[in-house]
């Protein structure tokens, strides 16, 4: 059995770092799928789905780090497009568009600190569609 729910999230781009461990546990939830997978994943070239600790410091640390190793620059995409989105898309690549996570006894299995997040990397804010399969 598979079960699918697409949901949107509005974001602010830039690296805007979103929790939606809560979404997506209810969407388990609501499947009553008992024992399965879930795949989480986010249409678009300049976002990512992932895990982290969702706290102030991490979240902090975490966008200071992707500016570190692919900073806004002169990148050959903006070129061909003439926007400035070129780290953007380096940075989805690196993280990956899509999450999975077992499923047992009705609860996504994930550590205590583990939050499942979606993060905008885009330069501007977005309407972002996400897709939560649910498989058993």
């Amino acid at each position: 059995m598979i079960k699918h729910k697409i949901i949107t999230i509005d974001t602010k781009g830039n690296c805007d770092i979103i929790n939606i461990t809560e979404l997506v546990e209810k969407e388990v939830e609501n499947s009553k799928i008992k024992d399965g997978i879930c795949t989480i994943f986010v249409k678009g070239s300049t976002a990512a789905i992932s895990t982290i600790e969702y706290e102030e410091g991490l979240l902090k640390d975490f966008k200071n780090f992707m500016d570190k190793i692919l900073p806004k620059g002169n990148y050959e995409h903006n070129k061909a497009w003439n926007d400035e989105n070129g780290h953007s898309h380096l940075r989805s690549t690196l993280l990956k568009t899509s999450l999975q996570v077992p499923i047992i006894n009705g609860k996504l299995f994930l550590g205590t600190w583990q939050q499942i997040v979606l993060i905008d990397f885009d330069t501007r804010p977005r309407r972002r569609e996400i897709v939560i399969s649910i498989y058993s």
